[in-house]
């Protein structure tokens, strides 16, 4: 497993360089995704934070603050390199991430909102006390 500030971070520098650009609220979905893509191939999560069902879909609250002073704006980092952090992780996990980002690029935040709020693991999550949206009711739900 990955911490979810290292993933977050090379999605944003992998969208960079294919100039898709992201936000904050895009990232989201998009880490929700991959979390998603990894418990349907692997069977195991990609990274261990919670995510929660807010209104506006699944969000990693850690990664939300990190990157909230961009608002609806693209995130801009200027960190390591891609081919820096790509050494962080397995080459089967980096071509997941990747695929994610790449399928989902020309979905804007608010279409990624949509599709996730449409699907069980989020409407379960947020009808709840605790909004957490748990690994296996999204592997259950993608399976």
């Amino acid at each position: 497993m990955y911490d979810v500030q290292d993933v977050a971070e090379y999605v944003i520098t992998y969208s960079e360089v294919k100039d898709y650009g992201i936000s904050n609220l895009k990232l989201q979905k998009i880490l929700y995704l991959i979390q998603a893509y990894s418990l349907i191939h692997t069977k195991k999560p990609c990274f261990s934070e919670d995510i929660e069902a807010w209104d506006f879909g699944p969000v990693i609250p850690e990664v939300y603050r990190k990157y909230k002073q961009f608002g609806s704006t693209d995130i801009q980092v200027r960190g390591r390199s891609l081919e820096e952090m790509q050494n962080g992780f397995e080459k089967e996990d980096r071509k997941r991430i990747e695929e994610v980002v790449d399928r989902f690029a020309d979905f804007s935040a608010a279409d990624l909102t949509i599709l996730t709020q449409n699907q069980a693991p989020w409407n379960e999550a947020f009808g709840r006390k605790e909004k957490v949206i748990r690994c296996e009711d999204i592997l259950e739900y993608f399976s």
